[in-house]
């Protein structure tokens, strides 16, 4: 390959930043990327990011290096604005040399029928509870949207790897003939301490089905709910659907700390959860002491008490504590705790063994949450 020959571009059309690479004489691009902005949370502190999507070669151009140029060019424009970049959903062994590292596991609950139906039963046959007031379901519409985005951002607020969503955010995926869709139900009833009476008290995105669909699931791409008595009424009501279909199990693709996760373990279920070793969703920090800088506030957080010294955020910024820009950011974003990281050769300094602990707690712990990427937030 000629490296004289490729020209990189770079073109910004509805937000998105489409970036290819031409070769002289060529009137196509041999391969290509997109890079979309958004801002991601490490905890209570949301920062801006960029990630890489929709990567692709022409067949008759691959395996000959075009779209690492891709890359390392896409990945510098990156550098430029942002601290941090991102993958959603990337394969083994692309992106590891360019500096990214697996830094979340995938997970999601498996309800079954039968569990919430007894737990229902043994609550008179209520799914709301003696609290929840009178909910009903309906299906949903755009106009739906900007309640079902307060509840998303005030159930995940300090949750790592989660998007801040926009008022106008709308990732459904449209219906096709052999593409299924995205079905919106929603909760209308007792609002709870965020919402108002018969207003939106919850929702359920589900994937829905397409025309020659033969495959029977029931798959929820994400649910939320101001309060427990919500969703145990979406939970019956999603029970009700599978029973039509004849299904005796329905995933929930949400945590297992959410309120979802926590009404879902209460009344039985199965939490599945799976760590790459490579490639799934990475991230990369393209300018650690900028990064370091934005989540300084998360890092006091964090520290809850802790007798904290000024120096010690500055030692991290530089590179003097976790040298590792790699290990830095899984433990930024709770995939490791400070443990995890230690059995993976981390030397903690002697006399911070106890901010280590506050700052590196890992996901799923009471000083943050589990980290957890939403299928609608991928791209």
């Amino acid at each position: 390959m000629n490296q004289r020959s490729l020209a990189y571009e770079e073109l910004v059309v509805g937000g998105v930043r489409h970036c290819r690479m031409r070769r002289e004489g060529d009137p196509e691009p041999v391969c290509a990327l997109e890079v979309v902005s958004f801002r991601q949370r490490f905890g209570a502190v949301a920062v801006a990011a960029e990630g890489i999507g929709g990567v692709e070669t022409r067949p008759d151009c691959r395996r000959e290096g075009y779209m690492r140029e891709l890359l390392g060019a896409a990945v510098g424009g990156m550098r430029g604005r942002v601290a941090v970049g991102f993958v959603s959903e990337a394969i083994e062994g692309a992106y590891e040399q360019r500096g990214f590292v697996t830094a979340l596991g995938d997970g999601e609950l498996v309800v079954p029928v039968r569990a919430v139906e007894r737990a229902a039963g043994s609550e008179g046959g209520s799914a709301g509870g003696s609290s929840g007031g009178e909910y009903r379901v309906r299906e949903g519409s755009a106009a739906d949207l900007p309640e079902v985005v307060r509840i998303f951002n005030s159930a995940h607020a300090e949750r790592p790897w989660s998007r801040v969503r926009d008022a106008d955010w709308d990732r459904r995926v449209p219906q096709g003939m052999w593409k299924p869709g995205s079905e919106l139900l929603v909760l209308e009833g007792a609002g709870g301490a965020g919402g108002t009476d018969r207003g939106v008290a919850g929702y359920a995105l589900l994937r829905g089905r397409s025309f020659g669909d033969s495959v029977r699931t029931l798959v929820v791409h994400e649910m939320g709910a101001w309060e427990a008595a919500g969703v145990r009424r979406l939970l019956v009501e999603l029970a009700a659907r599978c029973w039509e279909l004849r299904l005796s199990s329905f995933t929930v693709r949400e945590p297992a700390d959410s309120l979802v996760g926590r009404v879902a373990r209460g009344w039985g279920c199965a939490y599945r959860q799976r760590f790459p070793v490579g490639g799934g969703m990475m991230a990369r920090i393209l300018r650690r002491e900028a990064l370091v800088r934005e989540l300084e506030p998360e890092l006091r957080r964090r520290a809850q008490g802790y007798p904290y010294e000024g120096a010690a955020v500055g030692e991290l910024a530089r590179g003097v504590l976790v040298p590792d820009d790699g290990m830095l950011v899984r433990l930024l974003l709770g995939h490791w705790s400070v443990g995890d990281a230690v059995v993976q050769g981390l030397v903690v300094p002697e006399g911070y063994e106890g901010l280590y602990g506050r700052w590196f707690p890992g996901g799923g712990t009471p000083g943050l949450p589990l980290p957890h990427a939403h299928v609608l937030d991928r791209y």
